[in-house]
């Protein structure tokens, strides 16, 4: 196995078509999906989110070929401790921290990510992994590899999320898994809404619209709550100029699902989906506020499940939705388990005594929080 260690993009990847490709290659054929670490939104997080971060990309190939990726940075803290660690990278929009893994070699590629871990001298304490799968490729061979080199490993959160993965039609599906009282209330929101003007629900396909679409999002998130609290994508130049680069990025890869719903012409609500292998993830929502009473953001997701059962291309959805969202738990039924673990990383003399020093701390503070808690 050849394990290649790239501390910065620009050292690893002089030319940025070579580096698109490898990595292209390696999504293409991936064990787990994961949109967030895929070409279309890494890159633009890199070029637009990365600054100051301490960013490095850990890569582990075979042949050639890479078989893993894995971003990562190094934290000051871990919860509440002042311990300095490893982490799997992710930004402020980035909802799910599976690295790509070649299908076929998860195993390998987690040796290879934890030989390198384990070999840094920049790397302090131990890696904390966030937001995996529980069921997915990453934490089942993290899960083995840990047995197989006796290597301390500790789950340390977990909770479930909604997510789309049913072989229904939209129809069957909204009758077989939304209330009869809340389709009963949702169709007289849709009827007076329509009202007001002329509904039309439609999803992006033409490339030359995309500025215009991304600039009637990021209005209509702005004039929000998320606009009033500084949360909103416009608040931050990076933030909006991401954005604006995985969409089109995203687009020109055909893993774009940009989903609107105007009145008389005008959005009063969209959705942003990216696509990866046979599923996506739910990105981001945004509608008017002045309009709440008639609840377009669910009216759009009722739009969007439609959308989603009806392409044959799209097999599952997570919503990246935080636990217990009384909107969207309430409208799709399947759940996705998301984790994360604290991993011990080895090494060699008094490195390998302060990781091990640091795991213990970990665990331990840990444990007596959970015991005060009456959680032990």
């Amino acid at each position: 196995m050849d394990m290649a260690m790239h501390p910065s993009v620009p050292a690893a990847y002089p030319d940025a078509s070579l580096r698109h490709a490898r990595w292209a290659d390696l999504a293409a054929a991936a064990a787990e999906a994961n949109a967030f670490f895929a070409p279309d939104m890494l890159e633009a997080a890199l070029d637009h989110l990365a600054a100051h971060r301490g960013v490095r990309l850990i890569e582990v190939q075979e042949e050639g070929r890479s078989i893993g990726l894995l971003p990562v940075a190094v934290s000051s803290s871990h919860g509440r401790l002042p311990v300095s660690c490893v982490v799997n990278w992710m930004h402020d929009h980035c909802f799910f921290g599976a690295p790509l893994i070649r299908r076929g070699h998860e195993l390998a590629a987690w040796r290879g990510f934890l030989a390198q871990l384990d070999g840094a001298d920049w790397a302090p304490g131990f890696l904390h992994v966030e937001c995996l799968d529980a069921a997915g490729a990453n934490a089942a061979a993290l899960e083995a590899l840990c047995v197989e080199q006796r290597r301390g490993r500790r789950e340390i959160h977990r909770y479930d999320r909604a997510m789309l993965r049913s072989d229904l039609s939209a129809d069957e599906y909204w009758e077989s898994h939304v209330r009869a009282k809340k389709r009963k209330e949702l169709r007289r929101l849709q009827k007076r809404l329509a009202e007001l003007g002329r509904i039309e629900t439609r999803l992006l396909v033409d490339a030359a619209d995309l500025p215009g679409w991304c600039q009637d999002f990021l209005t209509l998130e702005a004039a929000g709550w998320k606009g009033r609290n500084g949360t909103a994508l416009v608040c931050k130049r990076e933030d909006e100029a991401f954005f604006r680069a995985s969409c089109a990025a995203a687009l020109e890869g055909g893993r774009l699902h940009f989903l609107r719903m105007d009145m008389d012409g005008r959005a009063i609500a969209m959705l942003v989906n990216f696509r990866h292998g046979d599923g996506a993830f739910s990105f981001k929502i945004a509608f008017d506020e002045a309009l709440g009473r008639f609840s377009p953001g669910v009216l759009i997701e009722i739009a969007n499940l439609r959308a989603v059962q009806g392409e044959s291309g799209i097999a599952w959805m997570d919503s990246c939705a935080a636990a217990d969202h009384p909107m969207i738990d309430s409208l799709w039924a399947e759940r996705r388990t998301i984790v994360q673990y604290r991993i011990a990383l080895r090494g060699r003399g008094a490195r390998r005594l302060a990781r091990g020093a640091a795991f213990a701390l970990a665990n331990g503070a840990e444990h007596i929080s959970q015991m005060m808690k009456g959680q032990a």
